[in-house]
Parts: structure tokens; C-alpha cells; sequence
């Protein structure tokens, strides 16, 4: 079981795709989870479906992540039950698909307050609590999207740059805690990320032959019970990854020397 059994694993975005897949990996695996998303009616789907098939704890969280005062919300609620994370899923993120200058910026702040600033926002929260038990591990999904800019979905691959770029930074800022930092940065994947993106059916992330959303929860699975910093599910978006991996391994390990005590 990754982490302590009388703890929970919280995952964001819990109720469709990546996430929800994870739910099922880690009620497997005999831990109690947290699911969070915006739609209670899935939420209550998924608890009756682990805690009926694998007898483990799921407690439901109805929370929309584009509202600033969410994060504290979530934080407080779970305060409130005496329940305990020591394992965090930032799965939660979307796309607005389309040129920068036609796209509704109300709409694009509430996917970067998802997408960055949530994210930012659980991880300090819930941080804190796991350096005073001296373990714990955190999942950030981010994207392959984080090593190139992308026409038409360019504030959504800017945003999983940073989620690439302070996962690595804070996985080497917690060696030797107990915590580790894992990024996932997944390929096209078959979901509904596309979906509420309004990709047209034309474009060409519609039309590549997507992976399985279980695959893809299963290698991010393993790589955080491994503490592995950063994982890429599939042969060619590994390789995609590969030689900008080790550029920024390189670079991080020049900086966290420079930067040191």
C-alpha cells in the first residue's frame, strides 16, 4: 500500500479519466481515498463502486477548483472529520481550445486557477501536514504538452509547463523528507478532456490514436509508489520526452548546486 493505511490518498478530478482510474488503483490497493470533483451524482457512483468491491473508505468532497476559495475549503473540511492526506493527486486540469485572441478570458482565468494555482494552493496545504510525519507523496499531472508551445491550446501548455518545473523543483527541494514529488506528463489519452476542451472534430489531437486512460493511471501509479520524479506512459511519448528530460535533469541539478546552502 503506498503510504499509511489509517491515512487517505486525496485525488482531484476523481470523477472521469486519469482520476478516476487512480481511484480504483488505490481502493485496490486497500487505501482509503478522498475523491473530489465538481458532480456529486459521479462521485457517489464511484464511492459505492470501491467501497462495495474492494471494503475500503471513500469520502466525497464536492468542490469546483476554478473558485479561488476552494483549496482552503477542502483543506478545512477534512480538518473538520480528522481526516489525515498523505497522499496527494493533483489530477484535476483542462483545456480551452482555440487562438488567444478569440478565447474568453473569464474562461481561460478559471482554467489557470484549476490548473496552476489550486494545484499550488493543495500542495502547500497539504505539504506542510506530511513534513511534520516526515513522509508522504504527491502525483502532479501535467503534460507532454509542458515541453512545447502549442498553437491553440497555448495558456493550457504554458500552465502545464509550471506544473512540470515546480514538480521537479520541489522534488529535489524534499530529498531526504520521506516526501516525494512525482509528474505525470501524459500523451493524448482517451477521456473527455477533449470533450470539455471543444476540440473540433477536425483537429488533429481528435484524430491521433489515443491511450487508455486505465494504462496511463497504471504507470503513474507505479512511479509514485517507486517516488520516481517524473513519468511518461508510452514508448513514444517516453522517447518525445526524453532528450529535453535530460536537459532539465542536468539543469536542475547545476541550479540546486548553485543554489544551496
Amino acid at each position: 500500500m503506498i503510504g499509511s493505511k489509517e491515512r487517505y490518498a486525496l485525488l482531484t478530478g476523481a470523477s472521469s479519466g486519469i482520476g478516476y482510474e487512480l481511484a480504483k488503483l488505490f481502493a485496490k490497493d486497500g487505501k482509503n481515498i478522498v475523491v473530489v470533483a465538481r458532480s456529486r451524482d459521479k462521485l457517489e457512483d464511484l464511492k459505492k463502486e470501491l467501497e462495495n468491491k474492494h471494503r475500503t473508505k471513500v469520502n466525497v468532497l464536492v468542490k469546483d477548483l476554478s473558485k479561488p476559495e476552494a483549496p482552503q475549503e477542502l483543506s478545512s473540511e477534512l480538518e473538520k472529520e480528522h481526516i489525515e492526506v498523505d497522499v496527494l493527486v493533483n489530477n484535476a486540469g483542462y483545456d480551452i481550445y482555440g487562438n488567444f485572441s478569440e478565447t474568453n478570458l473569464h474562461e481561460e482565468l478559471e482554467m489557470l486557477q484549476v490548473n496552476i494555482t489550486s494545484l499550488t494552493c493543495l500542495t502547500k496545504l497539504f505539504l506542510s501536514k506530511m513534513l511534520k510525519n516526515n513522509s508522504g507523496k504527491i502525483l502532479n499531472v501535467s503534460s507532454l504538452a509542458a515541453f512545447v508551445p502549442v498553437p491553440k491550446s497555448s495558456l493550457y501548455a504554458a500552465s502545464k509547463s509550471f506544473v512540470l518545473s515546480f514538480s521537479e523543483a520541489l522534488a529535489t527541494e524534499l530529498h531526504g523528507t520521506g516526501i516525494t514529488v512525482t509528474c505525470l506528463c501524459p500523451g493524448v489519452v482517451q477521456t473527455k478532456f477533449y470533450e470539455r476542451g471543444n476540440f473540433p472534430p477536425r483537429s488533429k489531437a481528435m484524430k491521433m490514436r489515443k491511450m487508455d486512460a486505465a494504462k496511463v493511471a497504471q504507470s503513474s501509479f507505479n512511479a509514485l509508489k517507486k517516488g520516481k520524479t517524473f513519468v511518461a506512459p508510452g514508448l513514444r511519448y517516453a522517447i518525445f520526452a526524453f532528450s529535453p528530460r535530460l536537459s532539465r535533469s542536468v539543469a536542475r541539478y547545476m541550479f540546486s548546486k548553485a543554489t544551496g546552502e
